[in-house]
């Protein structure tokens, strides 16, 4: 995996300006109705979209990124962000109920997705999020992302399909696609 620190420096202070409330709100209202009580994202950046969870949950950020991880403490210290790669999850398997991403599965290699792809697995207790750039031909869109199809690269997996839409433009402004996965 190509990990490019600059960039992502760069974009962990946009980062902050981008905070979108409703993806927040809905990624947290969607977690409490599938009655879960943890949750991960991985490549939290600086937690924008953790931090409307209650402290009642237990709450997980995991990023490579520890520039973006010293913001995520500092504005969000009731969670826990800690420095890890999606290939290498530092959870025991199926010990947290609610694993997503939002638009960090676009900036992977495939070798780096499949390998990320199988984690969240082994960790999801429950379900599987994904809210990521969508196209059915997996295309690039720059030099630094690829669109996915992500409800296919799941179909190797136990897990059954709660669903796979576009995101409401009101949610999610870069109209990403919004795939749910209960793990079997």
């Amino acid at each position: 995996m190509n990990y490019n620190g600059e960039f992502w420096k760069k974009y962990a202070d946009e980062n902050e300006s981008r905070y979108n409330e409703e993806f927040a709100k809905f990624t947290k209202d969607l977690a409490i109705s599938l009655r879960c009580t943890s949750v991960l994202e991985i490549g939290c950046g600086t937690g924008i979209d953790l931090r409307l969870f209650p402290d009642t949950f237990q709450i997980h950020g995991v990023d490579l990124n520890e520039y973006a991880l010293g913001i995520a403490k500092e504005k969000f210290p009731v969670a826990n962000f800690q420095k890890g790669s999606i290939t290498d999850l530092p959870f025991e398997d199926s010990s947290v109920d609610f694993v997503f991403t939002h638009g960090l599965l676009n900036y992977l290699d495939e070798d780096t997705l499949q390998k990320g792809i199988s984690e969240m697995y082994r960790v999801s207790g429950k379900y599987i999020m994904n809210c990521e750039t969508f196209s059915s031909i997996e295309e690039k869109i720059d030099e630094n992302q690829t669109s996915r199809n992500m409800l296919k690269r799941w179909m190797d997996y136990k897990v059954r399909i709660v669903s796979d839409v576009d995101m409401h433009e009101d949610i999610e402004p870069e109209k990403k696609r919004f795939v749910l996965l209960k793990k079997l």
